[in-house]
């Protein structure tokens, strides 16, 4: 056990390093949710990557059948869980936990909920706008552009109070609504 206080590596790196259609896929991603360097989306990658762990341990529980009750309250935590964040809805089943794919993941960061609300012109833009502390989720400043939006936050994402582009006068706001 490491020193509590001492941050630690939340993403694992690729298992081959020079993958070109690897590398390819994951270029494309970055710009597309203007991400800052692979590393948040390896991050995405390993949150994915343990929800398909927990899952496969469920799965395990449930073929051994030694306690189907314990079993069936994990997989509702689980599905409650993800239904919370937005990353399945309705009717969920076990396969659609291991089919997640890390572009429903980046959806729920508050940096693309900002750019396909509209409240800027674009991904960096949108990061610009939360590290600047000129977004706000449900009034309470956020500054961390991978916080993951529940859906119960989703519709409070909006501009900051005290911001000077919260004002409809702001000459910045005019070019996002102009896009």
């Amino acid at each position: 056990m490491g020193y509590p206080g001492k941050n630690h590596k939340q993403y694992s790196t690729p298992k081959r390093r020079f993958e070109k259609t690897r590398i390819e896929e994951e270029a494309k991603i970055i710009i597309e949710y203007g991400l800052r360097n692979k590393r948040e989306l390896w991050k995405a990658q390993s949150v994915l990557r343990k929800y398909r762990k927990a899952t496969r341990e469920i799965l395990a529980l449930e073929s051994a059948g030694t306690d189907p009750a314990r079993a069936e309250a994990k997989k509702q935590q689980m599905i409650n869980h993800l239904e919370r964040y937005g990353l399945v809805s309705g009717e969920v089943d076990i396969d659609d936990i291991l089919a997640l794919r890390v572009e429903q993941e980046l959806e729920r960061r508050l940096q693309t909920m900002v750019y396909r609300k509209g409240l800027a012109r674009s991904p960096k833009q949108a990061r610009q706008f939360i590290t600047h502390g000129h977004i706000a989720v449900n009034g309470r400043k956020v500054t961390i552009p991978g916080y993951l939006v529940p859906k119960s936050e989703e519709a409070g994402v909006d501009y900051y109070g005290p911001s000077p582009i919260a004002a409809e006068s702001h000459a910045e706001r005019a070019r996002v609504v102009g896009r």
